[in-house]
């Protein structure tokens, strides 16, 4: 499918569409007072506005744009599909070796080697720590600049080793080897949300763990990250200058196809 349209929590819709994501929740047209859908982007749709820095446009003349947009693809499908097995493992389930999974529009296919090393990775880094969740995969929104996502993990940890304060924390999982500054200006938008203000009453460290990670033993790094909310807003003007006049695809579909006559 090109568009996916699924409930994430009571009243809220994420909408997506292959070049863009919006959340929907219930709301109140301000000046007929009719109750209407309302559409925000959402977090990673902002911060991928922000200047990606040389260094990624050096690797894009290299590869060349076909090339890196497969490179960016299967990344992204290996992204997804680590991330659904990482939910499982935190509802306490546990994710054989041939276990399946999809990313995006493909069908759901068995974990790659490499994929399930960074599920080894994620269990050794929660057996270090031994975090206690308060909260996974919560969609929050930020009504006063109009925008929503979704946070992959909040909570504490119950042995931080040296240089780790107790929390709370929010984290966002990545399977990259870098940690790129839109992945800062995400967790700093979420932290900024309504939501996670008024579960933790109080702002959370933010930080990156890294799973798979191949510049140590241990497979995984976990990436404090200084709170860049003032650079967020700056990437969402951005957005808003980018996507001017974009809306939510919409078309109605009926709820089966036949061939009968009526």
């Amino acid at each position: 499918m090109k568009k996916e349209i699924r409930v994430v929590k009571d009243g809220a819709m994420q909408v997506t569409t292959v070049d863009e994501r919006w959340y929907c929740r219930d709301g109140t047209n301000t000046v007929t007072g009719l109750p209407e859908m309302q559409f925000v982007p959402s977090v990673t749709w902002i911060a991928g506005h922000y200047p990606k820095g040389i260094g990624f446009y050096k690797w894009l003349a290299d590869k060349g744009w076909d090339e890196a947009e497969a490179i960016k693809s299967a990344a992204g499908d290996k992204g997804s599909r680590v991330h659904h097995a990482i939910v499982d493992l935190l509802d306490g389930g546990a994710v054989q070796m041939d276990a399946k999974y999809a990313a995006g529009d493909e069908p759901a296919q068995e974990l790659s080697l490499e994929e399930y090393d960074c599920l080894r990775a994620f269990s050794d880094w929660w057996k270090t720590f031994e975090p206690v969740t308060v909260a996974r995969e919560l969609t929050v929104f930020n009504a006063e600049f109009d925008y929503a996502g979704t946070v992959d993990w909040v909570g504490y940890f119950q042995k931080p080793p040296k240089g780790f304060v107790e929390g709370p924390w929010l984290l966002d999982w990545k399977t990259s080897k870098d940690v790129w500054p839109e992945h800062e200006l995400q967790v700093s938008g979420y932290d900024h949300s309504d939501d996670i203000r008024s579960l933790l009453r109080t702002p959370a460290r933010l930080g990156i763990l890294q799973v798979g990670y191949r510049r140590n033993k241990a497979g995984w790094k976990l990436t404090p990250v200084e709170d860049q909310f003032p650079l967020f807003l700056a990437a969402k003007q951005i957005w808003a200058k980018e996507c001017e006049g974009q809306v939510p695809h919409k078309k109605d579909y009926p709820l089966s196809v036949t061939l009968a006559k009526p």
